[in-house]
């Protein structure tokens, strides 16, 4: 998990060569309006993929050509809340099919797949589930303080109809 600060971008570096394969997948956990802009470039500095002001993403891309591919978090929007986003990097390099590749060799790749998008969707849910516990804490915080202010006001309009029958049954007296 980064935080991107307000008006300020995070950039991140993958080298990568033909054919190779990755996936960047994000989710804004907090920060604002849960929203951030993301792209992710070639060499050349050609865009290959953009999300603007998106809470979560996934891009995935195969490479063209060797070099270092950029991926930022941009929160240039924003001149005042920081963005805290989370967010995994998979890669799968590219194996030659004239290479001979054992079946079990084969079944632990998708096995590794799997396992890391698993790992993803864990990741994920404990990202929702924090926003979510937060969600409630702030809503339960608002409520207690809601109850607190509506008995001071009843317990001050019982004191205060109590003194105005109190005084309406006083009888007066004239020197």
């Amino acid at each position: 998990m980064i935080e991107v600060p307000a008006s300020k971008k995070e950039c991140f570096f993958e080298d990568l060569h033909v054919n190779d394969k990755m996936t960047v997948t994000y989710q804004v956990g907090g920060g604002g309006h849960l929203d951030i802009d993301f792209w992710l470039s070639d060499p050349d500095g050609i865009a290959l993929g953009k999300h603007i002001k998106q809470s979560t993403g996934t891009v995935s891309i195969t490479a063209k050509k060797d070099g270092r591919y950029e991926y930022c978090f941009s929160n240039q929007m924003s001149t005042l809340v920081d963005k805290m986003v989370s967010f995994n990097v998979h890669g799968v390099i590219y194996v030659d099919d004239e290479d001979i590749v054992s079946p079990i060799e084969r079944e632990i790749r998708a096995l590794s797949h799997g396992l890391a998008a698993v790992k993803d969707e864990q990741e994920y849910i404990v990202v929702r589930e924090r926003t979510h516990r937060n969600t409630a804490e702030s809503t339960n915080d608002r409520v207690k303080w809601w109850s607190i202010l509506q008995a001071a006001v009843l317990f001050s309009v019982v004191a205060w109809q109590v003194y105005y029958l109190k005084s309406f049954f006083e009888v007066k007296r004239a020197f």
